[in-house]
């Protein structure tokens, strides 16, 4: 097999794990600050990718002129859902919040379900089948405006953390709970802006996937566990780590496709992930939990 192809492919694969960081970069920016576990995750992202095809489906709207809208309209949903029902749930035992998490997204997959049916779907852009060809690398354009837009949106996440007074804030509630309540901070309305914002991050990659990949109800659970997959490996929590470990799966997955066959790429994704927890159990980017 000429080399050239092994390049293609891996390209491809990271520009794809762009997206995936990103997906899993909403996911470990819950966690990290509001210390819940969103095992609603992928569903909220099937959410995002149907609204896509529906408007797609009805105005002829490029998803990616979408991106704004809709990750601002899961932004408004995950602000909603965290303000009105999830902060009830803080403090209490985290299998009650497992439970109220699940039970959301079996409701989410379900309604999905009613509304679109179980066949798949998809968009078919202008650009679907355009390509840059850079020498003998040869890169999908649809990939590439996904991964360049993913980059963009990550950036943007991480100078509203470190360049914002909110964000400050944020970070502040996530360091010390009782030192944000105690200077008088927000803390349920920061929490809600949190899980707005890693909502709005998982809906603007299920924009991005829905010109890669087709969209059934039933891919929500897969997401949602390939995030549960990239977080882990990266290190719950932090931020760089979820898109490092975003690339390492989606270069893994792409090579694994070709090197053995398409239905061996979860096998390798989670053979990473088991030698993560063997030798470097806080994941790539993760700190050690002090002693």
């Amino acid at each position: 097999m000429p080399a050239d192809i092994y390049l293609n492919v891996a390209v491809g694969g990271v520009l794809t794990g762009l997206v995936y960081g990103l997906m899993a970069l909403g996911l470990s920016v819950i966690f990290g600050v509001v210390r819940v576990v969103n095992f609603a995750h992928g569903e909220m992202m099937t959410i995002a990718m149907y609204i896509a095809v529906t408007l797609f489906s009805a105005f002829h709207l490029d998803p990616l002129l979408m991106l704004v809208p809709i990750a601002t309209v899961l932004f408004a949903f995950g602000y909603v859902l965290q303000a009105g029902m999830i902060n009830a749930f803080i403090t209490r035992p985290e299998h009650s919040q497992f439970l109220l998490l699940v039970a959301m997204a079996i409701i989410m997959v379900n309604v999905l379900l009613i509304l679109f049916g179980p066949d798949a779907q998809g968009v078919q852009t202008s650009y679907s089948f355009d390509s840059f060809q850079f020498g003998r690398l040869i890169v999908d354009a649809t990939k590439a405006y996904a991964g360049i837009a993913a980059i963009v949106v990550a950036l943007a996440l991480f100078v509203f953390f470190r360049s914002t007074r909110v964000g400050t804030a944020i970070r502040a509630c996530a360091d010390n709970y009782t030192g944000a309540l105690v200077v008088g901070l927000d803390v349920k309305h920061l929490y809600a802006l949190t899980f707005g914002l890693g909502t709005a991050c998982v809906g603007a990659a299920g924009v991005m996937l829905v010109l890669i990949a087709d969209v059934t109800p039933s891919l929500g659970p897969a997401y949602t566990l390939l995030a549960f997959v990239i977080v882990i490996t990266g290190g719950l929590g932090s931020m760089p780590g979820a898109l490092i470990g975003g690339l390492l799966i989606g270069l893994t997955e792409a090579m694994a496709g070709l090197l053995f066959s398409p239905s061996a790429k979860s096998m390798f994704a989670f053979a990473i992930l088991v030698l993560v927890l063997l030798f470097r159990p806080q994941g790539i980017m993760g700190k050690r939990a002090a002693s």
